[in-house]
């Protein structure tokens, strides 16, 4: 069992897949303005990434090597699709502002790569917590950037309809990618700073 606490670990810090293997930076870049966003984005990665990883586990014996990645995009899509469907129909707000980044999750290097690299080698229970590592790194570096990103961009948080004004200035313009890039370089140089790194 102890290898299992470690595959959910892993993928909280030593190999969260934004900050320390530096994948899949466009959609989180373009995401993480908001909190709001960047749970949605959360939920529905996590959702893919889970039920992808956990359904290509199972059938990992009957894959032809020959035809793997094929099979595991059209998976990965299935789950996609499914998700964009009841993002749609239970938010459509959320749908419109997670724009192409939904959809795109289906050709996202980390779900492929947690797939290619992992799922189709282990079994259901170690895939299941690598998963839940990953999309808990995955949304712990979401949600922190975003958080940091709308309260220097707009003085406050949003959620649920309701905006909690905490900072008097705010800098204008912080939401867009720079200052996406400069929340990101100071977390990693906090990161490298305490040694996770």
């Amino acid at each position: 069992m102890p290898e299992l606490g470690w595959e959910l670990k892993k993928g909280l810090a030593k190999k969260n897949p934004i900050f320390m293997l530096m994948l899949g930076l466009c959609p989180f870049l373009a995401i993480s303005t908001s909190v709001e966003n960047a749970l949605g984005m959360s939920a529905a990665f996590s959702f893919v990434l889970l039920g992808s990883c956990l359904l290509v586990s199972c059938i990992r014996r009957w894959v032809p090597r020959n035809v793997r990645i094929p099979i595991f995009v059209v998976i990965i899509s299935g789950f996609v699709t499914v998700t964009e469907l009841l993002v749609r129909a239970y938010s459509p707000t959320l749908r419109e502002r997670l724009g192409i980044f939904l959809p795109l999750i289906t050709v996202n290097c980390i779900v492929l790569g947690r797939i290619e690299a992992f799922a189709s080698r282990r079994s259901p229970l170690e895939t299941v917590a690598d998963a839940l590592g990953m999309a808990g790194g995955f949304c712990l570096a979401i949600t922190s950037v975003a958080l940091i990103r709308e309260l220097v961009g707009t003085g406050g948080i949003s959620f649920f309809g309701h905006t909690w004004t905490l900072l008097a200035q705010s800098i204008y313009g912080f939401q867009l990618s720079p200052g996406g890039f400069i929340v990101m370089g100071v977390i990693l140089a906090a990161l490298k700073k305490k040694g996770v790194i």
